[in-house]
């Protein structure tokens, strides 16, 4: 019996640890040379891989462990990876990393729930246990859809501000580029995520992309319906040759018309969730605060203790 015990504690200790290992991994990703002679020549901006190479990367050169835990459909795999790069996790691995860390947790939470649930009845352990295995196999992916959607909050809301400046330093006389950088520098202080996604931006402009493909790749990145409506229209504003300034002032109006929607959308759902909360919680106590004293009377009357 010890040394069941004591294997079982050994291969918590190795579940736990892979996991903790492939978390770190996930959250820091690794630098490579060219990141350090970047650094060392005293360059402030780091190039990031390209969304492209990173979804189609890794295909053909995974090992038997990685084959394991990933998706087998391509389409499946490549739906994850840019899911890992809008939450902002950019490490060539990551979907190896996160699929490992699921299986880790799903057979470690259980493993580790074992002297808890010997306790307990059968119908219990078995509802403890699979609860701990769902929730620690869903319980990664549920992550990265929490940091999706914190940033695209945090980039939906200062891109109206965006499109802003971006129309007054076009209308000023800058070319797009120009702009973009222009907006980029005075993004850093209020919104330093949505000014790193402009400086990757003209960072690829820089290295010969098209800026067509280059705000593609920015689209790809964030998720927006908004950035992907900007991209649009200043393809066709290329294509035509229409006015750059004043489609994006009309963009910019109607992206801050949304805004506006959401923000009333936002208001219009308080009173419903108020209206449920004091029909829960408020009522009750309301109800027995106004005929707790007649109630004390009348089984005072009836002759029962109160």
């Amino acid at each position: 019996m010890e040394v069941i015990f004591a294997g079982i504690a050994l291969m918590v200790v190795l579940i736990i640890a892979a996991a903790v290992y492939g978390v770190f991994l996930l959250l820091n990703p690794t630098r490579t040379a060219s990141d350090r002679l970047r650094e060392a020549r005293g360059d402030q901006e780091v190039d990031e891989p390209d969304i492209d190479i990173l979804i189609s990367s890794q295909e053909g050169d995974q090992n038997a462990l990685s084959r394991l835990i990933t998706p087998s459909s391509a389409e499946d795999r490549n739906i994850m990876r840019r899911k890992l790069i809008q939450a902002g996790f950019k490490h060539p691995r990551a979907l190896e990393i996160l699929n490992f860390t699921r299986i880790a947790l799903a057979i470690g939470l259980p493993i580790i729930l074992i002297p808890a649930a010997s306790s307990l009845d059968l119908k219990y352990a078995v509802a403890m246990t699979l609860g701990a295995t769902l929730f620690g196999y869903f319980g990664p992916y549920m992550m990265v859809e929490n940091n999706i959607n914190k940033r695209k909050e945090a980039l939906l809301a200062a891109f109206p501000d965006s499109l802003d400046l971006l129309v007054s330093s076009v209308e000023a006389g800058l070319g797009i580029d120009a702009a973009f950088r222009r907006v980029a520098v005075e993004l850093e202080q209020a919104s330093p995520l949505l000014a790193k996604e402009y400086q990757l931006v003209n960072s690829e402009i820089s290295a010969g992309v098209p800026r067509v493909e280059a705000l593609r790749h920015l689209e790809k990145r964030t998720g927006l319906d908004e950035i992907r409506s900007l991209v649009n229209m200043l393809a066709q504003a290329e294509r035509f040759g229409t006015s750059v300034a004043a489609s994006l002032r009309v963009h910019a109006n109607v992206t801050r018309q949304k805004r506006m929607a959401r923000a009333e959308e936002r208001a219009a759902k308080v009173s419903p969730k108020l209206t449920v909360i004091m029909i829960l919680f408020l009522l009750p106590v309301l109800k027995l605060t106004l005929m707790g004293p007649a109630l004390i009377r009348v089984f005072r009357l009836w002759g029962a203790p109160p």
